[in-house]
C-alpha cells in the first residue's frame, strides 16, 4: 500500500465496499487478506456507466467525441 500512497485504513475500507458490491472476493491466508476482483462484475459496471453516463459516446465513430466525455481508454478498441 505505501507504493500506492494510500493510507492502510483508507484502502480497507475500499476494499471493504467493493467487495460488499461483489466487485472484489476476499480470502484469508494466515494474517494475510488476498482481494482479487471480479472482472464478470466490473465489465457489468463499465458497459453501464458507458451505456448511460457516456450515452454511449465510447462507441462513437468519431473518437475525439467520446475523448471529449472522457469516455475513451487510450488504446481501447471498440
Amino acid at each position: 500500500m505505501e507504493q500506492l500512497r494510500v493510507p492502510s485504513a483508507t484502502m480497507s475500507l475500499y476494499l471493504k465496499e467493493l467487495t460488499a458490491a461483489g466487485l472484489v472476493t476476499q480470502e484469508r491466508a494466515g494474517r494475510n487478506v488476498i482481494y482479487r476482483a471480479v472482472y464478470e462484475s466490473m465489465d457489468g459496471v463499465v458497459a453501464f456507466l458507458t451505456e448511460n453516463c457516456c450515452k454511449g459516446l465510447a462507441k462513437s465513430k468519431k473518437p475525439e467525441t467520446a475523448d471529449a466525455w472522457g469516455c475513451s481508454a487510450p488504446g481501447r478498441k471498440d
